[in-house]
């Protein structure tokens, strides 16, 4: 259950192939998250590559991630990902930055955590996305098995009603590793 930088670029590579199959007409539909379309899920994981960079290099937090955060997308969206999973990778990548804690809206956070954070968070919203825009999702199964066992032992900890995932969904045992976090997550596959 030890992430690896090497495994947050794949998440995000991942991610950011899924970004840039969405076509055109797409941007407006919504997504498994309840109340966002395409954009605002991709706004969503943007503004949070933006936040974590951020604080990894001790600098104010930008934007908020909570609710509707600025359109940080622009007329090239995919661009915009990109650009800000770069700038996640690198800040993650900073000497000894993973051996301290960093602040974020929820407070303190050791930036081992945090990295687990940002990749769960993009395999769940790649696959909000995926089913959004009928796209396969291309995650490795071993990361995404890294990302269920860290969600279960983090889960149980986030005090009531500070959790931005619904409650867990049943999910059958076989099926396939990215669907048993979605479930795991509050999504249903």
């Amino acid at each position: 259950m030890t992430a690896t930088i090497d495994d947050l670029s794949r998440a995000l590579d991942a991610t950011g192939t899924l970004v840039a199959g969405v076509a055109d007409d797409q941007w407006s539909a919504p997504t498994p998250c309840a109340e966002w379309s395409v954009r605002d899920v991709v706004n969503h994981v943007t503004a949070g590559n933006h936040l974590f960079a951020s604080s990894l290099r001790g600098r104010p937090l930008p934007v908020t991630v909570v609710g509707a955060p600025p359109d940080l997308l622009g007329p090239d969206p995919a661009g915009s990902f990109h650009a800000s999973a770069d700038a996640l990778v690198q800040a993650f990548a900073l000497p000894g930055v993973l051996d301290r804690e960093i602040t974020l809206p929820m407070g303190q956070v050791p930036a081992v955590q945090a990295l687990n954070m940002r990749i769960t968070e993009m395999l769940a919203h790649g696959w909000d996305l995926a089913r959004a825009s009928g796209q396969t999702p291309r995650y490795p199964d071993s990361v995404i098995e890294d990302q269920i066992a860290f969600s279960r032992v983090l889960l149980p900890n986030l005090p009531a009603g500070r959790t931005p995932f619904a409650p867990s969904r049943p999910v059958p045992e076989d099926a396939p590793p990215l669907d048993r976090l979605a479930a795991l997550l509050g999504r249903t596959p």
